[in-house]
Parts: structure tokens; sequence; C-alpha cells
């Protein structure tokens, strides 16, 4: 029975050594190419939140539901922040207002000839 029990334990941080180096590799990946808007953000973030969900599902058994959260939380999180990249990369393209400032003379006192 014991044996039984410690090929459990050593397929599980098998499985569990695997899918981190996975997230590794692909979060690598993914830093490296960045995600210039929403769609893309949200599509990186999901897939990523999945691997690591899946990760730390796999230390308490139910890895299928962490990745289905991480996938949740890594889609919107990619979408923010892709959204912001896209945001500050167009207003960095956008050409600058010059600010003129006008400084008119004052005009002459009004006497009173009442």
């Amino acid at each position: 029975m014991r044996r039984a029990t410690t090929d459990h334990t050593t397929r599980t941080r098998r499985a569990t050594r695997a899918a981190a180096a996975a997230t590794l590799l692909i979060g690598a990946g993914a830093l490296a190419g960045g995600c210039s808007n929403a769609g893309e953000g949200a599509l990186t973030g999901a897939g990523l939140g999945a691997l690591v969900g899946m990760g730390l599902g796999a230390l308490s058994g139910n890895m299928g539901e962490g990745a289905a959260a991480g996938a949740l939380i890594g889609g919107a999180g990619g979408a923010i922040l892709g959204d912001q990249n896209e945001r500050t990369e167009r207003n960095a393209r956008r050409p600058r207002e010059q600010h003129v400032y006008h400084h008119y003379p004052s005009a002459p006192p009004v006497e009173d000839d009442w």
C-alpha cells in the first residue's frame, strides 16, 4: 500500500514541475512579445493565467478549477494592461500642441468727463 502512495506523490510532483516549467517558458515568451491592445492582452493574460492556475491547482488537486480561475483573472488583467499599452502608444505618436501665449498691451485708462 505504501508503494502506491509514493507513486502518486512522485507523479504529482513531476506534473507540478512540468507545469511550472511550461509556465516560465510561456511567460518569458509573452513578456518578450508584449501586448499592444486589449484583445492581445486578454488572450495572453488568459493563457498565462490558465497555466499559473493549473500549476497552483495541481498542488491542491484541483487543476481544472485553478486553470479556469487563472484564465478569468489573467484575461481581465491582460485586457486592462493591453488597453493601457495601446493608449500610451497612441498618445506618444500624437503631435503635441504648442501653447502660444499672447501678451497684449493694456488699454489706456479711460477718463471720465462727467
